[in-house]
């Protein structure tokens, strides 16, 4: 049985021809093309290729094609794609004007070349699926919610693919497996601790961070559209929404002006002066050109940025699930005597005092003036660092204080 799976960015093409015998897997042909402006004439020479090499004799040795779709109105995961499927997709055109639109064309073109192969998609979006509400919902009314202006996160496929191999490389077959297979049971395989976190970068013309814990995604950085998160190529990434309402009434700009500029004259081609490709924008700043470097050191902070949320992100899920761990080790903490519960007194400290930052070695020998450095965190006397519990969060404090419960994976 061979496969055939096309990958189709927003400015490029990739193929892969799969056999499948056995039980096993073989990978038959890759392939692929950058900075694509012809999509329908790429999958024409996408096919000629695999007939001109010899691993296909005609369209008909194929036994399904996949596709790693982008978005589609109350659709999600891996489904067969069908008519209702294709105009599910047609309706988020307007969210994801760069991607589905080729999308679209090139399975109706596999369609009508191959209408006795069944084709198949998988969402870029089905990744995200057990993600924590709260990392999924924008603050706005309940009935535009319904209507669908939610987080949807994309680079599914990418990020997935992190997920499984990081766990495999560092020695968590059981994380590895949960990843493998998530779209198959939801999550439900079981996982050993201590927790794997997993920071996944999917970075370039098109990019996106995710938070990974346990094999299972717990954000991303795209939101409602792909035009969100990160600088994309040419298009905006996050901007505060007013912006738009006051280009609009400023600079007498329409709406179908607002959106072509957001989607293809903003990004690193808006910063760069004029260049969408990564790869001309660091040949450029080489070169000295100021707004190329701009557009760089935009792209890092926005980056930096988003790795140390997703970071915060993660540890608040370990805080939320370990909630009756902390309960109980408060209980036995609470239950031995008070000259193991505390530290030494002043007097009494370990040697190396001048270890930590200025307001850790205030806590424990009374250093600096006011108030400002004694105040309790965790109960018991001034100048005291407080209790901690086995994974160094303060006792005497709820969980819930300690990191946002909404961010939160529960699995």
């Amino acid at each position: 049985m061979k496969i055939l799976v096309a990958n189709l960015g927003s400015t490029s093409l990739k193929y892969r021809l799969f056999e499948f015998a056995n039980g096993g897997e073989r990978l038959l042909a890759r392939g692929g093309f950058e900075r694509v402006a012809d999509y329908p004439q790429v999958i024409e020479q996408c096919l000629g290729e695999l007939k001109s090499g010899g691993w296909i004799q005609s369209e008909d040795d194929l036994a399904a094609i996949g596709f790693k779709t982008i978005l589609a109105l109350g659709v999600n995961g891996c489904v067969f794609l069908d008519e209702r499927v294709v105009q599910a997709m047609e309706a988020c055109n307007q969210i994801a004007p760069a991607h589905n639109p080729p999308y679209i064309a090139g399975i109706r073109l596999f369609a009508r070349r191959l209408p006795k192969v069944p084709l198949v998609a998988l969402f870029e979006t089905a990744f995200y699926q057990w993600a924590p509400p709260a990392a999924m919902r924008y603050a706005v009314p309940e009935a535009w919610h319904e209507l669908g202006v939610r987080r949807h996160g994309f680079h599914g496929a990418s990020h997935k693919f992190i997920a499984e191999r990081s766990a495999e490389l560092l020695g968590r077959q059981d994380v590895a497996q949960r990843a493998r297979q998530l779209y198959v049971d939801a999550g439900s395989s079981p996982v050993r601790p201590p927790d794997l976190r997993i920071i996944s970068c999917h970075l370039g013309g098109s990019s996106s961070i995710s938070g990974i814990l346990n094999g299972v995604a717990i954000g991303n950085s795209l939101g409602m559209s792909p035009q969100s998160g990160l600088p994309q190529n040419n298009r905006v990434g996050d901007l505060d929404p007013f912006a738009l309402p006051f280009l609009m009434r400023s600079a007498g700009l329409s709406l179908d002006d607002v959106e072509r500029l957001l989607c293809k004259e903003s990004g690193l081609k808006g910063l760069s002066g004029g260049f969408n490709d990564i790869r001309d924008i660091q040949t450029r700043a080489a070169q000295g050109d100021d707004r190329a470097t701009l557009a760089l050191d935009v792209f890092v902070h926005q980056a930096r940025h988003w790795i140390g949320a997703t970071q915060r992100r993660g540890r608040a899920g370990v805080y939320r699930r370990h909630r009756r761990k902390l309960r109980r080790t408060a209980r036995c903490h609470r239950r031995q005597p008070r000259t193991t519960r505390h530290r030494a007194r002043r007097g009494q400290e370990p040697s190396n005092q001048g270890a930590g930052s200025r307001h850790q070695r205030a806590r424990f020998t009374g250093e600096g003036d006011g108030d400002s450095h004694q105040r309790r965190v965790g109960g018991g006397p001034r100048n005291q660092a407080p209790a901690r519990n086995s994974i160094g969060a303060p006792i005497g404090r709820s969980a819930s204080s300690l990191a946002p419960a909404s961010t939160t994976l529960n699995l």
